[in-house]
């Protein structure tokens, strides 16, 4: 009886200290009012843009917040980066930032976001970034954290090979730029492997499992799908190439996966 009840409290201690990953999913475009219950089945946490996403010129989410959350979904939580393209030069790379950085805030406080929020820049760019983007993304990262929210990058974590045996990705030169705890690091890599492909697993891949050891949220599912790194992937794309949640029989709504260390990974439902 002892040695049963040893066993089985053991069993459960382990159990508990076993972490777990949550399912969410990202799109540019606010799936509408009627697909939340549907998503709500499959995903713990919904993308929210504060600017207009890569591409568009509105922001379908503006003023869904509230709606959300009460439909139970935590955030991640996004603001548009520049392209490098547009910081040439140091000073106007920290201008720009700082800009953009209270750009940010302004969008978050509008929208019912507390201070404490993480707050992901859209880096859409991969393998090592110019040093004015890193300029840009420090400024950027101070004016969140001077009004007392958190900042973090949504970024590549995709090697790039940049010749004579060296490669990179764009997290890891993130993070060669500033301190770990400056910038939370949402990663994302959809090639198989790692990636399981367009999936929903009951008990999700941990974002550590995308090959970002410090990674708090993995992207591994992209919508459309890209061809080069999915051909091996273990979970099928629809036959148009766009991933859809397992209730959207209708397939309305493409979607990018992600599993994350917690159902709210911006903590912005609070």
């Amino acid at each position: 009886m002892l040695l049963a009840f040893f066993l089985a409290n053991s069993a459960s201690t382990q159990q508990e200290a076993t972490p777990r990953s949550y399912l969410g999913f990202d799109r540019n475009i606010y799936p509408g009012d009627d697909a939340l219950p549907i998503l709500r089945k499959t995903f713990s946490f919904a993308s929210y843009w504060l600017s207009p996403p890569p591409g568009e010129k509105t922001n379908t989410w503006k003023g869904n917040r509230e709606l959300l959350r009460k439909h139970g979904f935590g955030f991640v939580v996004l603001y548009r980066g520049r392209d490098s393209s547009e910081l040439k030069k140091e000073a106007d790379a920290k201008i720009k930032g700082a800009r953009d950085g209270e750009d940010t805030v302004t969008a978050a406080k509008s929208e019912g976001f507390s201070a404490g929020t993480v707050i992901f820049l859209d880096i859409e760019e991969g393998g090592r970034l110019p040093d004015t983007y890193h300029t840009y993304l420090r400024a950027w990262s101070e004016a969140l954290t001077h009004a007392g929210f958190r900042a973090g990058a949504y970024c590549s974590g995709m090697p790039v090979n940049e010749g004579q045996g060296v490669s990179i990705n764009t997290v890891d030169d993130i993070r060669s730029h500033v301190s770990s705890r400056e910038i939370i690091i949402w990663a994302y890599n959809d090639a198989c492997p790692p990636s399981p492909g367009c999936a929903f697993p009951q008990n999700p891949p941990s974002p550590d499992r995308s090959g970002i050891s410090y990674a708090t949220i993995w992207q591994f599912a992209q919508s459309p799908r890209r061809k080069e790194f999915t051909a091996r992937c273990p979970a099928k794309y629809y036959r148009d190439g766009n991933c859809y949640a397992p209730g959207d029989s209708a397939h309305k709504w493409f979607l990018d996966v992600n599993s994350a260390t917690s159902p709210d990974p911006s903590e912005g439902a609070k």
